[in-house]
């Protein structure tokens, strides 16, 4: 489907035009790439592994609730029920970069979060709903996040996931733990992506590594512990890498 059908051409720039751009490369090129965002953990993505979104000609993002490559048919299920009440019609995440890997020999999930100006972060809870059905998921989602945050205080305290402040960031964190306790692992990169300055009119653009660093540990400062960035989780014995990096 050409690219003009799917995202408008004004929406083409910023962290959306380099996700694309990122994934649109060959094969052995986009593998290199990802499995270099995602160390020092030691996942490896190779070209036979699957990814979404794959360039400007396939842009969608991946739900991992929906997208069978990604996860079995069982995990899907789970991830399904756990997140949401009402399935019809309600929406779930959607990851700026999702593909498949193998941790330890074992299939995991590398799942990217990005960003290319500070504005770009939110502060925001999850918007009220407008349906008796969406009202039974703001629930669900709320006693999702919260199940995540217990979880994730008695490994290592200091969360403070919610459905009603830093929304987006709590919702990546709460799917990951979810997929970990599911014997999935995960790396989750917050990625920054350098000199979009033709960002500016929407927020500052990240000059350098340490500055898109220091940006996001502000943002998540009291919601996710500052000493677990960089480093493994356990989740019940399936690790768990919460990484910040640039491109």
């Amino acid at each position: 489907m050409p690219r003009s059908n799917t995202i408008p051409e004004y929406r083409l720039r910023g962290s959306l035009l380099r996700c694309l751009k990122l994934t649109g490369r060959s094969r052995e090129r986009v593998a290199r790439a990802l499995s270099a965002l995602a160390e020092p953990s030691i996942a490896v993505i190779t070209p036979e592994d699957f990814w979404m979104p794959q360039g400007l000609d396939m842009p969608e993002e991946a739900k991992l609730g929906q997208h069978e490559p990604f996860l079995t048919s069982e995990t899907r299920e789970s991830l399904t029920q756990w997140w949401l009440e009402v399935p019809r019609n309600a929406n779930t995440p959607n990851w700026d970069i999702a593909s498949t890997c193998r941790v330890s020999g074992r299939k995991g999930l590398l799942l990217i979060e990005a960003k290319a100006h500070s504005n770009e972060l939110s502060s925001l809870g999850k918007s009220s709903p407008r349906s008796r059905n969406g009202w039974k998921n703001h629930e669900k989602v709320a006693t999702a996040i919260s199940e995540a945050n217990d979880a994730l205080n008695r490994i290592a305290p200091g969360w403070s996931l919610s459905r009603d402040s830093h929304y987006q960031l709590s919702n990546r964190f709460a799917w990951a733990w979810k997929l970990t306790s599911l014997k999935v692992p995960v790396v989750l990169v917050y990625l920054g992506f350098l000199d979009a300055n033709e960002m500016d009119d929407q927020g500052q653009p990240f000059a350098s590594p340490s500055a898109w660093e220091n940006c996001i540990r502000a943002h998540a400062h009291g919601v996710v512990p500052d000493s677990v960035c960089g480093n493994m989780l356990d989740i019940a014995g399936t690790p768990f890498w919460p990484l910040i990096r640039t491109a």
